[in-house]
């Protein structure tokens, strides 16, 4: 068996054609070896400008990449949890080292005490004490010389009688002018808060309204009183939330995250009395008006 022929018995055609393929292979393969097929560059990134827009592609990207990172808010170093520990950037020993102090019953109020406590490095305590956020009551104690005097508010007054007076929840906003220092907008203010309340439970209530100052509630108190006392639904203050508290008509936010963070602090509280002597802005009548609202159990 042949396993091959020669070329010479192809036919003129065939061998016209394998020729024309040798030479266009060839020709190519020329083409090939001594042409340069490299391009130049479109873009010179080495250009002034190139580089320029780099800079600022790169730092957007390196802005973009901090805003995804956890944004950090201030906090009580007191209820630091774990994870808390571990973005903050704090090893498990110092951790573990604030876990048993706070086992203790035992509290950090400065950041020297943080740092004495949980031995961090100097450069983690710079970097995170910024955040710190203790309650006012400690960076401000109140001294003995300072404390607040309580001023008792009542609404019996000698002129008239409780009989004799008007019931405040009924009072229209001519016969709250009678009273002298209560102009048209105090009285329209006056029954818009009773509206907005749902009606006055206890006299104390009047002080949450903007305008108000004691002399002329005395006078009101001396004309009305709350008769027909609107139902109060009270929360336990020893479970009630910052939100919670803030509810409490003539109470700002502020204020009651205070009064929360100071309870949480303490765990809990056994008397109303104890945030007067701690709380600057908690004045006697918003005490009052407190524990209208909640209650201690």
């Amino acid at each position: 068996m042949k396993l091959g022929k020669s070329h010479l018995i192809f036919n003129r055609s065939q061998r016209g054609g394998i020729l024309l393929l040798v030479v266009l292979i060839t020709s190519l393969l020329c083409v090939y070896c001594f042409f340069d097929f490299s391009e130049e560059p479109i873009l010179d990134i080495s250009s002034s400008e190139v580089i320029v827009l780099q800079r600022e592609i790169d730092s957007l990207r390196v802005a973009e990449i901090e805003s995804r990172k956890p944004k950090q808010y201030p906090f009580n170093p007191n209820f630091i949890t774990d994870f808390k520990a571990y973005t903050l950037g704090m090893s498990p020993e110092e951790f573990d080292r604030l876990k048993e102090f706070r086992s203790k019953e035992q509290w950090i109020n400065s950041v020297a005490d943080f740092k004495r406590v949980t031995k961090v490095s100097d450069s983690l305590l710079a970097e995170i004490r910024p955040y710190f956020k203790f309650p006012d009551w400690i960076k401000n104690p109140k001294s003995k010389a300072n404390k607040y005097v309580q001023k008792k508010y009542t609404s019996n007054f000698s002129e008239k009688t409780n009989t004799q007076k008007e019931d405040l929840n009924f009072a229209t906003e001519s016969q709250l002018q009678e009273v002298r220092g209560i102009g048209e907008a105090l009285s329209r203010r006056i029954v818009a808060y009773r509206t907005i309340i749902g009606g006055f439970s206890n006299n104390v209530q009047l002080y949450s309204i903007w305008g108000l100052d004691e002399e002329v509630i005395h006078r009101i108190l001396n004309l009305f009183t709350v008769k027909t006392p609107k139902e109060i639904i009270k929360i336990n203050f020893n479970t009630a939330s910052a939100s919670d508290i803030a509810t409490i008509p003539g109470i700002s936010f502020d204020l009651a995250k205070q009064i929360w963070e100071f309870r949480k602090l303490h765990e809990r509280i056994d008397r109303f009395s104890e945030l007067e002597k701690k709380i600057e802005e908690l004045s006697q009548s918003k005490l009052q008006l407190i524990q209208l609202y909640l209650f201690i159990e």
